[in-house]
C-alpha cells in the first residue's frame, strides 16, 4: 500500500499542458478532475490513519479513483 498522493500531474506527466487546459476550457473535465482530486485525498487520509476506514469503504473508494483516472485518461488521448 503506497502512502504516496496519485496526483492527476503525476499519474500523466506527459499531458500537464493538456489537463491544465481542460480544466480551464472543459467544464465536463474540470469537474472530473475536482472528483478525482476529492476522493484522491480521501483515500490517501484512510491510507495515513487520519481518517481511518472499513475495508469495503476503502476498496470502494480506490474503484471510483480508478473509474476516474480511466474516464480523464480517455479524455486526455482524445485532446
Amino acid at each position: 500500500m503506497s502512502h504516496t498522493p496519485h496526483e492527476l500531474a503525476e499519474e500523466f506527466p506527459d499531458h500537464v499542458q493538456a489537463i491544465s487546459t481542460l480544466k480551464s476550457t472543459d467544464a465536463h473535465f474540470a469537474k472530473l478532475s475536482d472528483a478525482y482530486h476529492e476522493i484522491n485525498r480521501a483515500i490517501h487520509r484512510a491510507e495515513t490513519k487520519v481518517e481511518p476506514t472499513d475495508d469495503f469503504h476503502f476498496a470502494e473508494m480506490r474503484k471510483e479513483r480508478l473509474r476516474l483516472k480511466d474516464e480523464i485518461a480517455s479524455l486526455l488521448t482524445q485532446t
